[in-house]
């Protein structure tokens, strides 16, 4: 008689113990790739053989709040060739500025630039760019790769033609597990999407 009440104390004991783990688990929270908070977004185009670097920026500094992004337009030199680098930065605190361009760069297989401009503004590369679902193997010259060899576009370059005026649109997908040689700017999510006013002059 003691045996049955030992063996029955032991399995209500189990019992118990296998609906506290069940408990526990279904009070954590799945896994979630967030998408990046990113105030700062600056372009920095820097002339090959010398001369002064361009910059243009985008400034979100509240956020998802409600007062609009501004903007510094893109002013360019005619028939010139640039490395254009992008840094970001979630800036919502001052006192606590991240960079998100060392983020990108080391998640960089979750990771890829795309952009579009109006055609006519380049001559290498020419066309108007790969963002779209057929675009995305359209003429961009990216300068930096992922671990697996794979475009992310910190690092870009650019030879401009004749003057003209337009748009040049940059957009950042985030594409935890789907990055590959023929994932586009319309998969995952994204992080950021910009639209500058470019001239060429």
């Amino acid at each position: 008689m003691k045996w049955m009440n030992y063996a029955a104390y032991v399995l209500l004991v189990a019992v118990s113990l296998l609906f506290t783990a069940c408990e526990e688990d279904d009070d954590v929270p799945p896994a979630e790739n967030e998408e990046e908070v990113i105030t700062n977004v600056t372009l920095t185009f820097t002339p090959e053989g010398g001369g002064d670097a361009v910059t243009a920026t985008w400034v979100d500094a509240d956020g998802e709040g409600s007062n609009d992004p501004v903007l510094t337009d893109i002013e360019l030199a005619t028939n010139t060739t640039y490395t254009m680098e992008m840094t970001l930065l979630n800036a919502i605190d001052p006192d606590d500025t991240e960079s998100i361009t060392e983020e990108v760069r080391e998640e960089g297989g979750e990771h890829m630039f795309f952009f579009s401009w109006t055609e006519g503004l380049f001559t290498d590369p020419s066309g108007d760019g790969n963002i779209g679902s057929n675009e995305r193997n359209d003429p961009l010259n990216y300068e930096d790769q992922d671990e697996n060899g794979q475009p992310i576009g910190l690092e870009t370059q650019w030879t401009t033609g004749d003057a003209a005026s337009g748009t040049f649109r940059v957009t950042l997908a985030h594409q935890p597990d789907i990055k590959s040689a023929t994932s586009t700017s319309e998969d995952g999510t994204t992080d950021v999407d910009i639209t500058w006013d470019i001239t060429i002059q």
